[in-house]
């Protein structure tokens, strides 16, 4: 069994032309090519004066965004169009009863420290989940520095995609601690400042294995504003560029307001300056915690 890139049917996702469609019927434009620079401020609910990149304790969507595809990265992605594709991930291969799984890593991959990325990074970070989510895990070991062997207890052919769960983001084995209350992740943005239940200000680093494919904005921020009316007030005035949002009515019929997906079922809401890929998400706000990554400034 060998890794295959193949639409996540399960994911809810729209194809091209419906979501062509619903991009022009809310304003969002997704013609436009991608273009780098300027920055992506987002006003967000969920976020705890507790909160840290600590993927053991409950996180609210604050954190979620902060931490999924900006400053951290996992084995694999699904990404905008429902493809399962590798992340830190190079590829995979499974045993004819998907039971056994070699996985290469992504070389020349450095954290935020300086720290390189190896297989003992994947080994510490699984660590964590051996317990819940990786309950079935029964064996994962280093074959070389770049790639690991992991022993399932039954066979499972869509472990891939599993691996590209938010929780499953992969620390740097000997900074975990350091990792877990500041940030150092592999992702395309660095903390510059991080105020616990407040605010997270990310830096786009200089060179990542997604460049030219990922990372448009030159700078992140994220702000907490509990207050759903406050969000949409926040965006209706232009301080931010993206809400989440759950009642439509706060900006609706506004023209230079966007309302993801649609006016019915509202998750988020964004500034018709933004644009997305054609292939977006329904089932989670902000094209599924990465709108970091994949939204851009038209």
């Amino acid at each position: 069994m060998t890794r295959a890139l193949r639409p996540i049917d399960r994911r809810a996702l729209f194809a091209s032309g419906a979501a062509a469609a619903l991009l022009a019927a809310t304003g969002v434009s997704a013609g436009p090519s991608p273009v780098r620079g300027g920055r992506l401020r987002m006003a967000l609910s969920g976020a705890s004066r507790s909160d840290a990149f600590d993927v053991r304790f409950s996180q609210g969507l604050f954190m979620q965004v902060a931490m999924a595809g900006m400053v951290f990265d996992t084995l694999t992605e699904v990404g905008a169009d429902g493809t399962l594709r590798g992340e830190l991930a190079a590829r995979w291969q499974g045993s004819a009863d998907a039971r056994v799984w070699h996985i290469d890593l992504r070389p020349d991959v450095t954290f935020h420290n300086g720290a390189p990325f190896t297989a003992a990074d994947v080994l510490a970070s699984f660590a964590l989940h051996r317990d819940t989510i990786l309950s079935d895990v029964a064996d994962v070991d280093a074959v070389t520095a770049d790639q690991i062997r992991i022993t399932l207890t039954g066979p499972d052919p869509d472990f891939p995609y599993r691996l590209s769960a938010p929780h499953l983001v992969i620390y740097p084995a000997k900074h975990m601690a350091e990792a877990m209350s500041g940030g150092i992740g592999t992702g395309l943005y660095q903390v510059h400042k991080f105020l616990p239940g407040r605010q997270l200000i990310g830096q786009r680093v200089d060179q990542h294995y997604k460049d030219g494919e990922a990372g448009w904005f030159d700078r992140v921020e994220l702000v907490s504003v509990p207050a759903e009316m406050v969000r949409a007030e926040a965006l209706r005035d232009g301080y931010v560029d993206a809400v989440d949002l759950t009642e439509a009515d706060l900006l609706e019929g506004l023209a230079h307001v966007a309302l993801l997906p649609d006016s019915k079922q509202i998750t988020s809401a964004a500034t018709v300056n933004l644009h997305m890929p054609q292939m977006v998400g329904t089932r989670a706000p902000l094209d599924n915690l990465r709108a970091a990554e994949r939204w851009w400034m038209g």
